[in-house]
């Protein structure tokens, strides 16, 4: 089993269109479905994906899970809900009420400040919902999640996309380093190791494990077997290397730590980490 933990689905066909991606940038700008996933990634060994948001529109949040209503290939959704609005608390509510509604993600604005505005309260409410947050920002910012963690130590967190570190021949971000570091001490922060081949500053991303080994073993340090996370960021992974080639070098990394840990990274860390849903 293998759950895909990072897919994005939009329909710039649909009447109202799309705020994102743009039209000018075409690789992106298609119709992206879980249809066009499930054909690319079965033969991966993938079973089952959690969509995460590409949409700032609220209603947005409802045309994902309407398209999850028959699609069982989606085992939950991690919405796009802004904090710091009087209204946070009652669109989640709304959200919430279909199972198949995991959390939200946040960029890096709100971690500037965590405490302005109701930021704190707002995840405390995710939190009482037994909702996750996903978080998506670079390392200057990432000591910042260390504190929400230590405000919120109940709280899940899933850093996105290795947390925005850049590799290329030179050593490894030290901010970055010290960063997973500090997050690793908190039991509830996992790293979804996804967009791998993105992490390369030239594209298209080397294909070999080696490039990104250093990369891989250093998350593989700081959380060890039980709090790393397979996404792919399809489809804009797919501007750095195709998704079979990304996914190999992520199965080549941890079959090498054995069969109990690369089912942890492919599926049960994303169980305990989103609590998906088992869809027939």
């Amino acid at each position: 089993m293998i759950i895909d933990t990072h897919t994005h689905f939009y329909d710039p066909t649909r009447p109202q269109g799309i705020p994102w991606p743009l039209e000018n940038e075409a690789w992106l700008y298609r119709r992206v479905l879980p249809e066009h996933h499930r054909a690319l990634a079965t033969p991966e060994g993938v079973t089952g994906t959690v969509v995460v948001e590409a949409s700032a529109w609220l209603e947005d949040n409802q045309w994902i899970l309407d398209l999850a209503t028959d699609e069982p290939w989606i085992v939950g959704f991690v919405g796009h809900v802004d904090p710091n609005r009087p209204e946070f608390k009652a669109d989640i509510d709304r959200f919430a009420a279909n199972e198949l509604f995991r959390g939200i993600r946040c960029g890096g604005g709100y971690f500037a400040d965590i405490t302005a505005g109701s930021f704190l309260g707002d995840m405390q409410h995710l939190l009482a919902r037994d909702l996750q947050l996903d978080v998506l920002i670079g390392p200057n910012l990432l000591g910042q999640v260390a504190e929400l963690a230590h405000r919120l130590p109940d709280l899940r967190i899933v850093i996105n996309h290795c947390g925005s570190v850049e590799i290329g021949d030179g050593e490894l971000d030290p901010v970055w380093l010290e960063a997973i570091a500090k997050m690793a001490e908190h039991a509830q922060v996992y790293m979804k190791v996804s967009a791998v081949m993105e992490k390369s500053t030239s594209y298209p991303g080397p294909e070999d494990l080696d490039f990104y080994w250093p990369m891989l073993d250093a998350m593989w340090q700081a959380f060890g077997e039980d709090r790393l996370i397979y996404g792919s960021n399809w489809p804009v992974s797919d501007r750095a290397g195709g998704f079979k080639a990304a996914t190999d070098i992520v199965k080549a990394f941890f079959s090498g730590k054995g069969e109990a840990a690369a089912e942890k990274y492919f599926w049960k860390n994303a169980k305990a980490a989103y609590k998906w849903i088992e869809r027939s």
